[in-house]
């Protein structure tokens, strides 16, 4: 057992092997679930920003093995421009809850225009302080001032671009 770690035994799943696709059946300023979780997981076929997948910011894992997010999880209506991204942590109490929702604010501010509205939550019921959670991911001075933090920001970089996946 590891000290100091949340949850030092996670549930490590299995990545599922994704399916390219073989054309571009919709428009080119088009998004859908599969495009939000392709450049989240960075899978090659669904964006030319590929970079590596989302590694949890306690375990050597990516958020897809943990079973933190899935295509599931992930809602985009194209009429409004928005995306709506629950996730779920691997403990209630998880004190990287916030780190991880902002890795994937981060990712998303980095791949997509800037007219998208995004919105992310803690699945609810998943985390002991939801709320104070999902106001802070959601909240762009806050999320601006956890950026200019130059440890925090070095965390959510190496989550978002390591390699040891």
């Amino acid at each position: 057992m590891t000290l100091g770690l949340i949850n030092a035994n996670p549930v490590v799943h299995a990545k599922k092997e994704r399916i390219a696709r073989a054309e571009d059946t919709h428009a080119a300023d088009a998004v859908d679930s599969l495009d939000v979780f392709g450049i989240l997981l960075s899978i090659p076929s669904s964006s030319e920003n590929s970079v590596r997948d989302i590694r949890d910011p306690e375990h050597p894992y990516s958020l897809e093995q943990l079973s933190v997010l899935s295509e599931e999880s992930i809602t985009v209506d194209k009429k409004l421009g928005r995306i709506q991204i629950t996730f779920t942590p691997t403990v209630q109490h998880c004190s990287m809850a916030t780190v991880i929702g902002l890795c994937l604010r981060v990712k998303l501010l980095q791949s997509f225009p800037l007219h998208f509205k995004v919105d992310i939550n803690v699945s609810p019921g998943s985390h002991a302080d939801e709320a104070s959670v999902n106001k802070q991911l959601n909240d762009k001075e806050r999320v601006a001032a956890a950026l200019e933090n130059p440890s925090l920001r070095q965390l959510v970089d190496e989550c978002l671009f390591s390699s040891e996946l």
